[in-house]
């Protein structure tokens, strides 16, 4: 399995660092491309596909707090899904927004990198598309605690 790792220098923290060192014990190939904003993420996704050969990608962005911050990830969002569907093949968005931590640095720090982490792995589970099966309904979260299932009854 061949993954590529889309990254960029808006980000605060090296995200990108973040995901290899958690796949350094997997029998995987990486390969990675940075690019300066989260709107380049669809083209460094799409390059990493085509072009190096990778399985599926893990597209990671750090979201400003600017209202033009969040419109700007919506739309490398879309590109990203697009990218997706044309190749068909994965991309994980992985998206941390400074919303989320206002103000606290080492909270956006320590969310970033433990969702880039998680991300990460999941990637692993993506080979054959029934690795995430088990966990489905589980209620697991990226960059917090995971929620847990909610137990429903007849």
């Amino acid at each position: 399995m061949k993954i590529g790792i889309a990254d960029t220098t808006f980000a605060r923290v090296d995200m990108a660092a973040e995901a290899i060192d958690a796949l350094r014990s997997a029998t995987v190939e990486l390969s990675r491309y940075t690019v300066p904003g989260m709107k380049d993420l669809p083209a460094a996704s799409v390059r990493l596909l085509r072009e190096q050969g990778c399985d599926l990608v893990i597209a990671l962005g750090w979201v400003g707090g600017k209202d033009i911050d969040e419109r700007c990830a919506h739309e490398a969002n879309i590109g990203l899904i697009m990218a997706e569907v044309q190749e068909g093949k994965h991309i994980l968005k992985v998206f941390f927004h400074e919303s989320e931590a206002p103000g606290d640095e080492r909270r956006q720090a320590e969310i970033a990198l433990d969702r880039a982490r998680k991300h990460a792995l999941n990637a692993l589970l993506l080979r054959d598309g029934t690795g995430l099966t088990p966990f489905a309904g589980q209620g697991r979260r990226q960059g917090y605690p995971d929620a847990g299932a909610i137990e429903v009854r007849p």
